[in-house]
C-alpha cells in the first residue's frame, strides 16, 4: 500500500494506475467489463469494483477522479475505521459530541474505549 494509491482509507492498489490510464470519457458498463474484479482494500474488508459501481446503475465519467469519488461514495463507512475519533482536542465549551458510532445508534454504558 503506497500513500499514492490510499485516498480516505481506501486503498485503490493497482486500479488506481489503470482508471488514471482509461481514456475517458466512458462509462460504468466499459469500466466493469474491464475492471470489474479488481479489489479495492479498507480498514474493515474489501470490495470489488462490481460490487461498488453496479448499484449506481448506468454512469458516465469524464476523469479517473470522478471513477475514484464514485468508489469512495459507494464503499461507506466501513473505510473510516474508528468513528467520531479525534486525538486532537477535547470538546469545546457547549459542544456536544457524540461518543461513539453514527447518530441514532446506542452507545453501551459498559462499552471500554481504547
Amino acid at each position: 500500500m503506497t500513500d499514492d494509491d490510499t485516498e480516505m482509507g481506501v486503498d485503490f492498489g493497482e486500479l488506481n494506475d489503470q482508471i488514471e490510464n482509461h481514456e475517458y470519457p466512458t462509462d460504468s458498463e466499459v469500466l466493469l467489463d474491464e475492471y470489474g474484479d479488481e479489489t479495492v482494500t479498507f480498514s474493515e474488508g474489501e470490495a470489488t469494483v462490481r460490487e461498488l459501481l453496479e448499484p449506481m446503475g448506468e454512469q458516465e465519467f469524464a476523469n479517473a477522479e470522478e471513477v475514484r469519488q464514485s468508489l469512495l461514495n459507494m464503499v461507506g463507512d466501513e473505510a473510516i475505521g474508528r468513528k467520531n475519533y479525534s486525538d486532537r482536542t477535547p470538546p469545546a465549551p457547549g459542544e456536544d459530541r457524540q461518543d461513539e458510532g453514527a447518530p441514532g445508534q446506542d452507545v453501551s454504558e459498559d462499552q471500554e474505549s481504547f
